[in-house]
């Protein structure tokens, strides 16, 4: 975690997003403008390590659980993600994105909060994305 923002904070700042979540889970068209935020949004915080890799599996387990075609995932779990994004894209940040370089560190910290809470179902969906589609 950067320093200044713990694990408990962090956690803290993803929760608070979650019942937006999932109310925005309800409309197919909110998330998928959501998700087209969240990429021009990862286009301006600089490397944040390995857990950005793990962004475009995370987009296509999101279109894929609304859109119905992949639901073998828990809603939390779509909600913890969503959350993540909300709060990358919308939240009030704890450290405003104006500053350089540490601007970023709540989102990252949030962010990757969310994808390593639904590692598991990440690499579920990778699985039978590979099965089904035949690409990951």
């Amino acid at each position: 975690m950067p320093e200044g923002i713990t694990l408990e904070k962090a956690k803290e700042m993803l929760d608070s997003m979650t019942d937006k979540a999932q109310e925005v889970m309800k409309d197919p068209s909110k998330v998928n403008d959501l998700l087209q935020q969240l990429e021009e949004k990862l286009k301006d915080i600089p490397y944040a390590g390995s857990e950005l890799a793990k962004v475009p599996l995370m987009i296509a387990m999101i279109k894929s659980y609304v859109t119905k075609e992949y639901t073998s995932v828990s809603p939390k779990v779509v909600a913890t993600m969503l959350g993540a994004v909300l709060y990358l894209v919308i939240g009030n940040d704890v450290i405003p994105d104006r500053l350089p370089v540490i601007g970023h560190l709540d989102d990252i910290a949030v962010f990757a909060l969310g994808l390593k809470a639904a590692e598991p179902e990440l690499n579920a969906f990778a699985a039978w994305r590979e099965q089904n589609i035949g690409k990951i």
